[in-house]
C-alpha cells in the first residue's frame, strides 16, 4: 500500500548554514522524521498565497501545522499583550488557509503547539497571550503531565496520564466552534483539542516531535491512510 503524503508547514526565518546567512523556509528535522517513523511521507509546505491552500491540501493525505511564533492577536480580535512575540503574518495567513481547506475537505489534521492555537483561532476561538509555568527557560524544553479526557479521540490514542515535552507561553482560552478539550495539564490548561467525528482534527499544545511517544502522529498517519 502506498504511504500517505503528509504536508508539514514550515518556519520562515533568517537562518545560517555553511557560508550562507539568509531568509529561509525551514523545519526542525524531528518533524519529518516523526512523520516518516509513523509510516508517512513528509513534504514541507512553506508559506504561499492563501488562495493556493485548497489546491495544495487536495494533493495531501494529511496535514501537520507545526509550532513556532505567536499567533498575531488581531486574528482573534484582541489587542497585543507586551509579552506576545513579533507577528509571523505570512505564516498566519497561509496556515489559517490550509486549516480551512483541510476542514472543508475532511483531510486529517494535526496541529502542534502554535498549530493547535491556530486551529482554535480558525474556528473562532481565542488565546491566553501569556501563561506562566509552561516554559522552564528560554530555549529549554520542559516536561509536565497531561491527562486525557475519557472518551476523547486523544484518549483513544493515549489513554493514560503522560509526561510530554513542552515549550509555550500561550494557550487556548475560549474554544472555537465545534472544538472540545481532550486533555489538560495539572493547572487546568487545555493541552489538546479535537473536533467530533467524522472529522479527524486534533491539536496538541506540546511537541511530540521532541519526545519519544509516536502515538499522536501515528493516529494522524492511520487516518490519512484511509485517503490513499
Amino acid at each position: 500500500m502506498p504511504k500517505p503524503i503528509i504536508g508539514v508547514t514550515t518556519y520562515l526565518d533568517q537562518a545560517r548554514w555553511g557560508v550562507w546567512d539568509m531568509r529561509a523556509a525551514l523545519l526542525p528535522a524531528r518533524y519529518p522524521r516523526l512523520v516518516q517513523e509513523s509510516g508517512g511521507l513528509a513534504v514541507m509546505l512553506p508559506p504561499d498565497g492563501p488562495e493556493a491552500a485548497a489546491a495544495v491540501v487536495a494533493r495531501l493525505d494529511g496535514l501537520v501545522v507545526a509550532g513556532g511564533a505567536d499567533v498575531e492577536p488581531v486574528r482573534y480580535g484582541a489587542e497585543r499583550d507586551p509579552r506576545t512575540g513579533p507577528p509571523a503574518r505570512e505564516r498566519d495567513a497561509w496556515e489559517l488557509a490550509l486549516i480551512d481547506a483541510a476542514l472543508a475537505s475532511g483531510t486529517p489534521l494535526l496541529g502542534i503547539c502554535r498549530g493547535m492555537q491556530l486551529l482554535n483561532v480558525a474556528l473562532g476561538g481565542t488565546l491566553v497571550q501569556h501563561l506562566d509555568g509552561h516554559v522552564d527557560a528560554v530555549g529549554v524544553v520542559g516536561r509536565h503531565a497531561v491527562k486525557p479526557v475519557p472518551g476523547s479521540r486523544y484518549a483513544s490514542l493515549v489513554p493514560e496520564l503522560t509526561e510530554v515535552p513542552t515549550y509555550h507561553h500561550q494557550a487556548v482560552d475560549r474554544l472555537g466552534a465545534g472544538l472540545a478539550a481532550s486533555a489538560h495539564a495539572e493547572d487546568g490548561t487545555v493541552e489538546a483539542v479535537e473536533l467530533a467525528d467524522p472529522a479527524w482534527a486534533l491539536g496538541v499544545q506540546w511537541h511530540p516531535e521532541l519526545g519519544d511517544d509516536p502515538r499522536v502522529m501515528r493516529g494522524l498517519v492511520e487516518a490519512a491512510l484511509g485517503r490513499v
